[in-house]
């Protein structure tokens, strides 16, 4: 018995001999394939969170020593967050990180469609749309379906009396002909009393208004022989405010919280620095809406989209014939972040940036380039930000202190670059980190809202009009006392 344990057992170690190299052939084996899938798994990894940019060496840009990889800050959730609050930004900066667009890759854009949708209403908005530049469209449109239906607003007579009843009537009275290219700047002043005027939102029932309008046109003030200058235009809004109070009932149910006026030009900043009640309640609906100003309070007073006149929509013009990087047109000697900015990218050859007028239209540097600056002067504010937006030019906003337009409804990351003014040297190193695909869904965007920023002899749904009175009706709610 012991004799065959003996021989069984030399068997078996003879088999094991004759199997070890087959035993470790098959090890190895094993442990290449668990390599070769952690490797895999590494690729994808990386291929989630690096961003690989090929360059286009013909384009003349002027960068030099371009790194070849990209490293972008994302979400959990894959999406690329903006570069101004990237943890990445410094790192950027200290290494002189730059990456540049490949022109050579066509994306096929062709008379881009404003919108592309994924669900819609019965009405056939939109609902649910990756990367839209809405925080919230089916809150958006629930809540604005229901304004118009519901919102009523008193506007104070003034705004219907004769125009030979007073020397004043001019400063209360719709503007005669608002497409006037003369208005330039203080065109959305005029154009957003006649829409109102026209609206089913007025109500002769002060009882049901939501809102009450003062009419006066700081604009019209302006031009007015007897209230033109800055002190006298102060003193006429008090003493207009005054008589509202003593002549009607309305504004003390409220204190004026539920009061508004509306103005672009820069001077009704300082409008109501003489009737406190004016000033800290009622709601200046405004261009210069810079929260640095000390008239101006966020959150109660409104920012209203500043527009130059514009009679007709024009198509886009697609991304690949956009061969400059940058534009900009303006007066330098308004800021010190002009003068920085000409002085550090005028002899770069992808900007097209000039002190005053361009040496080519005005409206051709909008069409020809990918992003437009606005960049702080005399105001925060310019009709640059609308003009990109209605030329599918990406706007670059360095201007510190800026309440955004809409910026309620409006998630203006996804339309727009917001860059602090000290990193005007870091401009294009930020402009060029764009990936391709964000800088296109910025584009598409771009179609979507322009339509809110715009004004119409006969105003149209979502328009600068109707997205403005939107901002109105979110403030709604007050609990007035009995008249």
């Amino acid at each position: 018995m012991a004799f065959c344990n003996i021989k069984k057992s030399f068997k078996l170690f003879k088999l094991w001999v004759f199997l070890r190299p087959f035993t470790v052939m098959l090890i190895v084996v094993v442990m290449v394939g668990v390599l070769l899938m952690i490797q895999t798994r590494m690729k994808d990894f990386i291929h989630k969170n690096v961003v690989f940019v090929q360059f286009d060496v013909q384009e003349n840009v002027g960068v030099k020593n371009l790194e070849l990889i990209k490293l972008q800050n994302r979400s959990n959730k894959g999406e690329i967050l903006s570069l101004s609050n990237s943890p990445y930004q410094d790192f950027i900066h200290n290494n002189d990180i730059s990456v540049q667009f490949d022109e050579q890759i066509k994306v096929g854009v062709k008379n881009i469609e404003p919108m592309k949708l994924e669900h819609r209403s019965n009405k056939g908005e939109i609902l649910s749309l990756s990367n839209s530049p809405y925080h919230n469209w089916e809150l958006f449109i629930t809540d604005y379906e229901e304004m118009m239906k519901t919102l009523k607003i008193f506007v104070y007579p003034d705004a219907f009396m004769s125009n030979k009843s007073s020397t004043f009537s001019s400063i209360f009275l719709p503007h005669t002909n608002p497409f006037d290219p003369k208005l330039g700047n203080y065109f959305s002043e005029h154009m957003f009393k006649i829409a109102l005027l026209g609206s089913t939102f007025v109500t002769q029932n002060p009882k049901e208004a939501h809102f009450y309008y003062m009419p006066f046109s700081i604009n019209a003030m302006r031009n007015h022989p007897q209230v033109h200058s800055a002190s006298a235009i102060e003193d006429f809004v008090a003493g207009y405010t005054d008589r509202i109070i003593s002549e009607f009932k309305f504004w003390n149910a409220s204190g004026g919280a539920d009061h508004f006026y509306v103005y672009c030009h820069s001077i009704g900043r300082d409008a109501a620095s003489k009737q406190q009640e004016l000033h800290h309640n009622a709601i200046q609906v405004t261009c210069s809406s810079s929260y640095f100003q000390r008239l101006y309070i966020a959150h109660k007073d409104i920012g209203l989209p500043q527009v130059w006149p514009r009679q007709h929509e024009e198509a886009l013009n697609p991304p690949d014939a956009r061969y400059k990087l940058v534009f900009f047109a303006g007066r330098v000697q308004n800021s010190l972040a002009r003068q920085d900015l000409l002085e550090l990218w005028k002899n770069d050859s992808s900007f097209d940036i000039f002190s005053g007028s361009s040496s080519f239209p005005y409206k051709e540097g909008f069409r020809r380039s990918r992003y437009c600056l606005h960049v702080k002067g005399y105001e925060v504010n310019t009709a640059r930000v609308s003009d990109a937006i209605q030329h599918g030019c990406v706007p670059v906003l360095i201007s510190n202190y800026y309440d955004l337009p809409l910026a309620n409804v409006l998630d203006w990351s996804k339309f727009s670059i917001i860059v602090n003014e000290r990193d005007i040297p870091h401009l294009k190193k930020i402009l060029l980190s764009v990936p391709r695909r964000t800088y296109f869904n910025m584009y598409k965007n771009l179609g979507i809202v322009r339509r809110h920023f715009a004004w119409y002899s006969s105003p149209k749904e979502y328009d600068s009009f109707h997205m403005t009175v939107y901002q109105l009706w979110i403030r709604k709610g007050l609990h007035r006392v009995a008249w």
